[in-house]
């Protein structure tokens, strides 16, 4: 067991429900620190570093998705959660496109919660990058994973840890098709009976960087009714 608990900041202006992660998470082994605002968190994070930030969208003065945005700007790679009462698509996919790694939708379940917490700070064993950093190259992009860094047509974007883990995998299995639940498990540590549309929003946001028409991918490529492939030689 490592000695360090892991970090957690918890940002919940709603303290009934906060008290409850706080406990529920100190339960787990974990460490947890809870701000009322958006406001704070960013505060906080100047001279504080988390293993996870699990953000609430309505707070009050600036709300998640702007918290969020802001929180990219200063770390590109921290797991973020974004907690929702709002369960429309729309919405999923905006806290996805500011920067979250995965959404809940109130109310949910306190299983799976924890099921969600346990997966995002699960360390991948079986991503070991090469020593020495070169840039994988495909079309107009070029994605150095050790430095959390990628050039695309649209200009130079940071990645997070996720976005890596992913796209380690994609590269890892080039012209490969790989299975909804392989990816879940591999990139978030989710049980493969886990149902989720976050796999689904995070491609739409890996096609938003990478993809000359991210409405007809070339690259990131559906399989219907099994995942996704990776291809390098963009062909229809």
């Amino acid at each position: 067991m490592p000695e360090e608990k892991p970090h957690i900041l918890l940002v919940e202006d709603e303290m009934h429900l906060a008290r409850g992660i706080c406990f529920n998470l100190e339960q787990e082994g974990h460490r947890v620190n809870h701000v009322e605002s958006g406001e704070e968190a960013l505060e906080r994070l100047k001279y504080d570093r988390f293993a996870l930030i699990i953000l609430d969208v309505m707070l009050p003065g600036m709300d998640g998705f702007a918290v969020c945005r802001n929180i990219r700007k200063m770390d590109a790679k921290v797991p973020i959660l974004i907690l929702t009462a709002r369960a429309g698509e729309g919405d999923r996919i905006t806290g996805l496109a500011s920067g979250a790694d995965d959404y809940l939708v109130k109310p949910f379940s306190l299983s799976e919660f924890l099921l969600r917490v346990e997966g995002m700070l699960r360390r991948s064993s079986w991503y070991r990058p090469e020593p020495v950093e070169e840039g994988y190259r495909f079309g107009d992009n070029e994605v150095y994973l050790l430095s959390y860094r990628a050039r695309t047509a649209q200009g130079e974007i940071d990645l997070t840890d996720l976005e890596v883990r992913m796209l380690a995998l994609f590269f890892q299995k080039e012209g490969e098709t790989i299975p909804r639940h392989t990816i879940l498990e591999t990139v978030w540590g989710y049980a493969s009976d886990t149902e989720t549309r976050t796999l689904d929003n995070f491609i739409v946001r890996l096609r938003k960087y990478f993809e000359p028409n991210p409405a007809k991918p070339v690259f990131f490529q559906t399989v219907r009714g099994v995942g996704y492939r990776f291809s390098r030689s963009a062909r229809e």
